[in-house]
């Protein structure tokens, strides 16, 4: 097999914003013929991102989630394949390959030619393939035993369909000869990698509304707050300190790209009570249900949020709302995340620090996601719009947009715009007076909460205070609402206002009647209720 050796380091970045280019000619979809929904999710998504017809496949499969080996390979591999080869949107041909002294060593069948990139899943086509029997020389190679299987992603298992022709060992993961790099358009066929996504959830209308979602944060900006739950590891954990690595990566990166971004290093998961407001962005890790906020009867993600917990089975059961991860993320509301069929091993889940750095300067999320990932014909699966770009438009761009068109959601791009700033090592007076001038303030909770947390951060807690209160009234969301009340709680408090903090406290618990952290807010009021006790003499 020839495949092309990355030749940057691992997490390498683009030195440049890319230009908006992908669309629908790009992509093939493939549906399950045997589940009318799923022709439905292929025929909405064909429309909304102008698929040609002549590239919407349908394939007779199990409704199962999982399907065997045998069928994957005879039923949707090589029938794909072959489609495509027909259709003329692929063309195979020799490859010479050399060695060191550019000697032609033998020539590999691949695909040469190509008019697609993506491959788009739809709700219905099995999302794994089950362990199977076979005899490989490859597998008595293999001196890890955790990594003689060949169970996989379909996902994952159709990214090489460009090497079909070739012989390829199904035993252990593939290593993926684009990860980490840096020019998009090599993301390509014709170097031996399809990209492949699902638009797949708990029901079909879910993963119908994937595509929707994805292309209303395009047409209005990719906007929200930046949530990571990392664990606290030390770098002497070198079992699994790589994954709090990526978590501490991913919210510095979040950070420079203007998110408000909150960074949790407690060894448990966020509590249940942990107020998430307003979510583009979620990662954290390693729990093996939904808990916490996500267990809670709703969650405030925003159109294009990307949501991501890091478990080995995390996809386990993809549709179903309460198991797992993936599918109770889309459950309640997410645009897009991955997740793992089966135990892939942490170095072999998506490195999330580049996923998110490759968002941020341009890629698709299709390209971003198997970039960020050392091996295909391995146990992920990457579940949304691929031609998703949270980052399509510029900041310039879109703040001008929202101003004509009176859009409400310009709050946030001047919170980006300060968050951006303040990454910059723009001082926080300057801010304030900004904040302080533009009209939009006074109208908005985000802004209003934004300038009192500067407030905060030059010591005045007086002002802060104030602005906090100020915020309350402003109709901020339920979850935002709740995240100030916190804050003025322990803040009055720490000012010596007892009284406040605790009236503060109990208009929590009239806001929120079944906040999940009650008994210790209760225990909170009552304690600030109480007569400080008197003096010793």
């Amino acid at each position: 097999m020839n495949l092309l050796r990355t030749i940057l380091p691992v997490g390498a970045l683009l030195l440049a914003r890319l230009l908006a280019r992908a669309g629908g000619d790009e992509v093939v979809v493939v549906y399950n013929s045997a589940l009318p929904e799923s022709k439905t999710v292929a025929e909405h998504y064909a429309a909304a991102r102008a698929v040609p017809a002549r590239q919407v496949f349908g394939f007779e499969l199990t409704t199962n989630e999982v399907m065997t080996r045998a069928d994957f390979t005879d039923l949707l591999q090589k029938p794909l394949a072959k489609k495509l080869e027909a259709a003329g949107i692929w063309k195979f041909g020799p490859v010479k390959v050399y060695d060191p002294n550019h000697v032609v060593v033998r020539e590999d069948l691949r695909v040469v030619a190509t008019k697609i990139r993506y491959a788009v899943l739809c709700y219905g086509v099995p999302v794994k393939i089950a362990p199977a029997s076979l005899v490989e020389e490859i597998a008595e190679k293999i001196t890890r035993g955790e990594f003689r299987r060949n169970e996989a992603a379909v996902d994952s298992e159709l990214t090489w369909l460009p090497l079909v022709k070739m012989e390829v060992p199904l035993t252990g993961p593939l290593p993926n000869p684009l990860y980490a790099i840096t020019n998009a358009t090599l993301l390509n066929p014709t170097n031996g990698l399809l990209l492949v996504a699902r638009l797949d959830g708990p029901t079909a209308a879910i993963a119908t509304a994937l595509v929707d979602k994805a292309m209303a944060a395009e047409r209005n900006g990719f906007w929200g707050r930046a949530y990571f739950d990392a664990r606290g590891l030390s770098r002497s954990d070198t079992n699994y300190f790589l994954g709090d690595e990526w978590m501490l990566g991913g919210a510095e990166i979040c950070r420079q790209l203007g998110f408000e971004t909150e960074l949790d290093t407690n060894a448990a998961t966020l509590p249940a009570g942990y107020p998430l407001s307003h979510v583009a962005i979620y990662a954290g890790w390693y729990a093996g249900e939904a808990n916490g906020p996500f267990a809670q009867p709703s969650v405030e993600f925003m159109p294009g949020a990307f949501a991501y917990h890091l478990h080995s089975f995390s996809a386990d059961i993809l549709r179903s709302p309460t198991h797992n991860w993936c599918g109770p993320l889309l459950a309640k509301g997410a645009t897009c995340t991955m997740g793992c069929v089966y135990e892939p091993y942490l170095q072999f889940t998506p490195n999330l620090a580049y996923f998110l750095q490759a968002l941020g300067n341009g890629y698709t999320f299709g390209e971003a996601a198997w970039a960020s990932q050392i091996a295909l014909s391995w146990q992920n699966t990457v579940i949304g719009d691929p031609l998703y770009q949270p980052f399509k438009k510029t900041p310039p761009d879109l703040h001008a947009q929202l101003a004509r068109t009176k859009n409400p959601l310009i709050e946030w791009s001047f919170d980006r715009l300060i968050c951006l700033d303040l990454a910059r090592g723009v001082r926080a007076p300057q801010l304030v007076t900004f904040l302080n001038q533009i009209p939009q303030t006074a109208q908005s909770a985000v802004l209003t909460e934004k300038l009192a947390g500067l407030y905060a951060a030059l010591g005045k807690p007086s002002s802060a205070i104030a602005t906090w209160q100020a915020a309350l009234r402003l109709n901020p969301s339920p979850q935002q609402r709740l995240r100030l009340r916190l804050l003025l709680g322990e803040k009055l408090a720490e000012q010596g206002r007892p009284a406040e903090a605790a009236e503060n406290y109990r208009q929590l618990l009239k806001e929120d009647p079944h906040y999940a952290d009650r008994l210790q807010i209760e225990a909170k009021a009552l304690a600030l209720e109480q007569p400080p006790a008197p003096e010793k003499k």
